[in-house]
């Protein structure tokens, strides 16, 4: 079966294809990647568990479910290199993540979100964290000001440099 790395770049490749979809087959593990940004993955001892694949502009499928068009929200980049002058000349500062990983806005599902829209942060301030191959990594804030948005949803995977989080250090 392929590693999780494996399958990152193949859906990297197709992307940057003109390949429509492509299926493979390994022993009872098969993996359908379609240009239209879905993904299917089936696994036949798990067929009743969903098959989550980490990027961002991916629908999680459940493992036996039909393909669905992908929700705006999820479809589209968490952040293209045409919005970043729009940031940079309305004077906010980007929270990036600097690892690999899964977001998380708080340190337990039970407790509230380190930060959110309005807070004031403060340089070295605990802003999130990002769990990385099971480890929590928290994540400090390297500018003071105002959180203006939370551009990323909380338990959705990141990339490296992937922004966070837009802050407002005149606020």
């Amino acid at each position: 079966m392929m590693n999780f790395k494996e399958i990152q770049e193949l859906i990297k490749l197709i992307n940057r294809s003109n390949i429509s979809e492509f299926k493979l087959k390994e022993g009872e593990f098969q993996l359908t990647i379609r240009g239209n940004q879905q993904v299917i993955a089936e696994h036949s001892a798990a067929a009743q568990q969903p098959v989550y694949i980490a990027q961002p502009n991916y629908v999680p499928l459940p493992a036996a479910a039909a393909p669905v068009a992908a929700p705006a929200e999820i479809a589209a980049p968490a952040a293209s290199p045409a919005s970043a002058p729009t940031t940079a000349s309305q004077g906010l500062v980007e929270i990036k993540s600097p690892i690999v990983g899964t977001f998380y806005r708080s340190s337990s599902p039970d407790k509230p979100p380190y930060i959110k829209v309005g807070d004031i942060v403060e340089k070295g301030q605990i802003v999130c964290i990002v769990e990385a191959m099971k480890l929590f990594n928290e994540i400090e804030s390297e500018v003071r000001g105002k959180v203006v948005k939370v551009v990323t949803d909380d338990l959705s995977p990141v990339e490296y440099d992937q922004v966070l989080f837009l802050v407002d250090p005149k606020g």
